[in-house]
């Protein structure tokens, strides 16, 4: 396998799709917006040098203090001049900024909620709805910063639900848009393109069918056909192409060799998440993180491999399925860890993983390393949720779907499934394919030429598999016309709070895996088996520092700058409550219906408590949380160092975010990693989706195979839960199309 030094080394350019070449939004309504996005993220002057009424301007002695602050940690002979630019620089100034808007709104934001967003921008370009929403007549573009600011940080707290979300939609978008397109942040922070660690080799090299122009349905037959190239239909290819079947694997996404990885932060949130990376639940409140790319979530996850706990498989099995009890079961994790090399003894923790392992034990709570699925090697590389460029990393793509090609497996990316295809005989509903529309990457990315092609494509096959993952598999059994009210419900999401700690030192987060370390101490909080873990997160600038509160454009502009000396907690908790997702009425999207319960919030604020706890006995100055409504924690100057969490300071703030509990859903912003159980499995129809098989209930060949199907949140980081029923389902459907080729059986219905 060839490598690249790492001097050398700079991955290949994806470039984007374009974007929608109509205007979402009128002049004037972008005027508006993009002076929304200025306040949010301000060009920030010295009050007597301010040459314009929309700069935010603040005294001299406060601006000189904060470019010595910031030129003291920042690299290189510019580093005042640098420091600067930095706090001068306004989200819009950068071209791609508006870009940026004009793609997320045009290509990926549900049509009810970017009519919604519309609405309000017209109505603050009216006299009475400028009266009615800001409290005055001129337009809010017009108005002198301080009172622009002032109107939006009113909007948090409004009376009118409308208003809060444009508040949650504004910064939350202005935040991120700003972190991935500005020109100065990264130099500020010292952040470098590729990671300083680690070695660059070639992955496997896959091909993929091509179809020619046509205006009838291209048709192709195959024993098995997979929707989805994830961690569930992963597996299920391998097992069933090495049992000797034909199968076919479809990809709505599009693969991306190891040498474009890993992904520039803009380039990697489009070509590699679900809707762009802008996923959110409808309350605007969640985000949440799904894979869309060759390999699924196993492409952008974090090397956590945690096998399913024995009070979750006891639970599962109550509820009828004794599978999760069995010895098999356990056969089934062990043989998916084993092909993914997955192991704690070639680990090397970063700072952030080292402050937990370590504070954990100072204040006598449970926690142990993080499996990791490296290959039964060593890999320092923080950026893998960006694409692995070492292959080092062990997910689908380079362990499960790699057997599968070599086994003689086909793969089509680009392809969207429409709708499984049904057949009936003697009474019997029967899966017999699917149909799909067929996207050429030329066409996706815009460019013109025979290679640019759409086409319809219809797969016939003998089995279908759906593997497309919790939000997606539950609207293609809608599409295909799959009459089962639990469709789409039970919807769990391991719903997170974030927090950082700040200390004095220069740790340079992003370095180093991501989740190595876990503390279970708060894992059991209702002794049911519901609470929180603690772990670290990923922590390169567009997924860690978007989720932070906004206060004032100067604050976080100071705040987010700091990102060098931070370690990080993520609070995940195994939820109780669930949501649901459903396709958008209009256009079909996946909407996404779920709001953290108060039951869940009050065990967050437990586990919040306990990263305080661990940053303060570790010796941080400052501890942030994502929950805006909540101060954050500074220590004082006069603490003494052999306090620990005995600090006054810290039990006083401790004890308000107590008060706080169970916190209001509104006033943080979350995050979602982990979607479950929106077809889940169960003994019944009249509670599930499908049956101990994972077989669709009613319907004989239709299969999910993805953590759609966990008839509750697993509590742990899901990737080898998934694998490991997607490997017990593949091996029975492999042995199935054996008995039939043999003229033995066939499958009951």
């Amino acid at each position: 396998m060839a490598t690249v030094p790492q001097a050398v080394y700079t991955p290949l350019a994806a470039p984007l799709p374009p974007a929608p070449t109509e205007e979402v939004f009128t002049d004037l309504q972008w005027k508006t917006l993009l002076s929304l996005a200025d306040t949010v993220i301000p060009s920030i002057r010295r009050r007597d040098t301010a040459t314009s009424h929309t700069q935010k301007v603040v005294p001299g002695s406060q601006l000189d203090a904060a470019i010595s602050t910031l030129k003291s940690t920042i690299e290189g002979p510019n580093a005042a001049d640098l420091a600067a630019r930095y706090l001068e620089e306004p989200a819009s100034s950068n071209p791609e900024f508006k870009e940026a808007i004009q793609r997320l709104f045009g290509r990926y934001v549900y049509t009810e909620a970017k009519k919604g967003i519309s609405l309000i921008l017209t109505a603050l370009n009216t006299r009475a709805g400028s009266r009615l929403l800001t409290g005055y007549v001129t337009p809010i573009q017009d108005q002198p910063f301080e009172v622009r600011e002032k109107i939006l940080r009113s909007w948090e707290t409004s009376k009118l639900p409308p208003l809060r979300a444009v508040y949650r939609a504004v910064t939350t978008v202005s935040k991120r848009t700003w972190i991935v397109t500005s020109p100065t942040l990264f130099p500020v922070l010292g952040f470098p393109r590729v990671p300083v660690h680690g070695k660059l080799a070639d992955g496997f090299e896959y091909r993929f069918l091509q179809f020619p122009p046509g205006d009838q349905p291209e048709t192709i037959e195959t024993d098995v056909v997979i929707v989805g190239s994830g961690c569930g239909g992963g597996v299920a290819a391998k097992n069933i192409s090495e049992a000797g079947h034909r199968v076919i694997v479809v990809e709505k996404s599009y693969h991306y060799p190891t040498s474009y990885f890993p992904m520039d932060q803009k380039e990697g949130s489009v070509h590699m998440f679900e809707n762009g990376g802008s996923a959110i639940t409808d309350d605007g409140t969640i985000a949440v993180l799904a894979g869309s790319t060759w390999g699924g979530g196993g492409t952008i996850n974090w090397s956590a491999s945690l096998q399913t706990q024995g009070y979750v498989r006891k639970e599962w099995a109550n509820y009828g399925l004794p599978f999760f009890t069995s010895l098999e079961f356990q056969k089934c994790l062990d043989r998916v860890c084993d092909r993914m090399g997955v192991c704690t003894e070639h680990t090397k923790h970063n700072r952030s993983n080292t402050t937990i392992l370590e504070g954990a034990r100072k204040l006598g709570y449970c926690a142990r390393p993080v499996p990791q699925n490296t290959g039964n090697g060593e890999h320092y590389c923080g950026y893998c949720t960006m694409g692995c460029a070492s292959a080092g990393k062990k997910g689908p793509a380079e362990s499960f779907l790699t057997d599968a090609a070599n086994a003689g497996a086909t793969f089509i990316e680009g392809f969207h499934a429409e709708r499984v295809l049904f057949k009936t005989v003697n009474g019997q509903k029967i899966a017999s394919g699917v149909e799909g529309l067929w996207t050429s990457r030329d066409t996706y990315l815009g460019t013109s030429g025979t290679n640019s092609v759409k086409r319809k494509v219809v797969i016939k096959a003998k089995r279908v598999i759906v593997s497309c993952g919790s939000l997606q598999s539950p609207l293609l059994l809608l599409r295909s016309g799959i009459k089962n009210p639990h469709i789409g419900r039970h919807l769990h999401l391991h719903p997170v709070l974030m927090a950082c700690a700040v200390f004095d030192d220069d740790i340079r987060p992003w370095e180093g895996s991501a989740l190595t370390t876990l503390v279970s101490e708060f894992e059991d909080l209702d002794g049911r088996g519901h609470g929180v873990k603690l772990e670290a997160t990923c922590m390169l600038p567009s997924v860690f520092l978007p989720l932070f509160p906004w206060r004032d454009g100067f604050d976080y502009k100071l705040w987010a700058a700091k990102m060098r000396h931070m370690t990080s907690f993520i609070t995940l908790a195994r939820d109780r409550d669930t949501g649901r997702v459903f396709p958008d009425p209009v256009d079909g999207r996946c909407r996404i219906d779920y709001t953290v319960s108060a039951f869940d919030r009050r065990h967050i604020v437990e586990a919040l408590i306990g990263a305080a706890n661990i940053s303060c006995v570790s010796g941080a100055k400052e501890f942030h949380t994502s929950y805006r409504g909540m101060r954050p924690f500074i220590l004082p100057a006069d603490a003494s160092p052999d306090e620990g969490i005995n600090n006054a300071a810290l039990q006083a703030w401790i004890k308000e975010l107590r008060r706080k509990a169970p916190l209001n859903p509104e006033s943080g912003f979350w995050a979602s990693a982990h979607q479950m159980g929106t077809c889940r499995m169960g003994s019944s129809p009249k509670k599930s989706v499908v049956d101990p098989d994972c077989r669709v209930w009613g319907v004989q060949g239709l299969y999910v195979a993805d953590a759609s199907v966990f008839p509750s949140a697993s509590g742990v980081n899901p990737m080898v839960t998934n694998m490991a029923i997607s490997d017990w389902t593949s091996r029975n459907i492999a042995k199935s199309l054996k008995r039939e080729a043999n003229g033995s059986s066939r499958e009951r219905l």
